[in-house]
């Protein structure tokens, strides 16, 4: 792969606000950012869309995906359950200009920045408790019991991650965790931030 501009990874168990800080980070013009869109093997929820919140796709293209080797990084999260991350999506945002940010699972972000070390920032966004993640799933209601459940064992193996990543979020207050992302996040792109964010 070219190389191109740099790579921002935030990973988090499900639940604990990764998406909502991307999407803010997203509307900063200064950070010039583009979302990488991972494809999945699930099918799409509520009012999601192919190509915008995931590339949408059946079990046997994604495998036939891996076998091609057209992946940066994969995994089966759960049982026929397959997200990955596509070459070709990145460098299609490198070759815009642009610094590429992902919300990604735990084990995807921290295989991408052992393929690119020097052009990533990996940022763990750690939830409040494993109880307060339960009652944001619940909160959410787009998935069984037996789902959330599956996500909230799945969380405690993820918060022992942490360390690994290069720096991490306590995302115990959403206005103050939102303000650190855009200071850490602009740091490290070299954005000038403007002077009210420093109030």
């Amino acid at each position: 792969m070219t190389k191109g501009g740099k790579l921002i990874i935030f990973s988090a168990p499900s639940g604990s606000g990764k998406t909502t800080i991307v999407k803010h980070l997203l509307k900063q013009p200064e950070l010039n950012l583009a979302f990488s869109v991972s494809a999945t093997s699930r099918p799409p929820r509520g009012s999601e869309r192919d190509g915008v919140n995931y590339y949408f796709m059946s079990i046997s293209d994604f495998k036939k995906h891996i076998k091609n080797g057209d992946f940066l990084e994969w995994e089966e999260v759960y049982r026929d359950n397959f997200y990955g991350t596509l070459k070709s999506e990145v460098e299609r945002l490198w070759a815009e200009g642009k610094n590429v940010i992902f919300d990604i699972d735990v084990v995807g972000g921290l295989r991408i920045k052992k393929k690119f070390p020097e052009e990533t920032l990996a940022v763990f966004v750690k939830p409040p408790s494993v109880d307060e993640l339960k009652i944001r799933l619940k909160k959410r209601s787009t998935e069984s019991d037996d789902k959330i459940n599956m996500r909230v064992a799945k969380a405690s193996v993820e918060l022992a991650t942490a360390p690994q990543f290069d720096k991490v979020i306590k995302n115990y207050d959403l206005d103050v965790a939102l303000q650190e992302a855009h200071q850490m996040v602009a740091e490290y792109v070299g954005a000038q931030l403007s002077d009210q964010e420093d109030e």
